[in-house]
């Protein structure tokens, strides 16, 4: 009866080796596998660059294209819901009361694991919000310290933000 448990224990131990090795090989070949994704960076840059330079500008126009329509945004802990919701309900009404709206010390980290790509971004903005006589208030800027995080989806060819979260803190003042 040894001979056969032998030949059994024998014959585990060699398929088990060949395995390993197998899998080994398969870990090997997965490293060695390096995409370049330069260009798709450089694309998830522009669409983040045409959304930032809209903002500068005070104008939501050619930003629509930029999202998906059911992009979702969160901003200061709030869920605004899709893009058209943010624009409609917040950040369209809030432009026409600025004079001016400007980045400075502006950095973005793009990150592309097809199809998706993920920016985080670090910037100060300062905000001149325009005199109300109406109301009574003076012209006043407000300066603050702001991160987005942005996922972008590659659709047909096209970068498309489907999702968006930004959050601030004022600088003192």
């Amino acid at each position: 009866m040894k001979p056969p448990i032998f030949v059994l224990l024998l014959t585990i131990l060699i398929v088990s080796c060949k395995e390993s090795k197998q899998q080994d090989t398969t870990i090997e070949t997965q490293k060695e596998v390096v995409v370049d994704n330069t260009n798709e960076k450089e694309e998830v840059l522009k669409i983040m660059k045409s959304y930032k330079d809209a903002i500068q500008n005070l104008t939501t126009e050619g930003t629509f294209q930029l999202f998906t329509q059911d992009a979702t945004v969160f901003e200061q802990g709030k869920v605004e819901g899709t893009y058209k919701d943010y624009i409609d309900g917040h950040l369209g009404p809030e432009l026409g009361h600025f004079k001016s709206f400007t980045f400075s010390d502006y950095e973005i980290d793009v990150n592309v694991s097809l199809p998706y790509a993920y920016t985080t971004e670090n910037y100060l903005y300062t905000i001149v919000l325009k005199a109300d006589e109406a109301k009574g208030t003076k012209e006043r800027t407000i300066e603050s310290k702001g991160v987005a995080t942005s996922i972008l989806k590659k659709i047909d060819g096209d970068w498309k933000i489907i999702h968006s979260h930004t959050s601030f803190k004022k600088l003192n003042q």
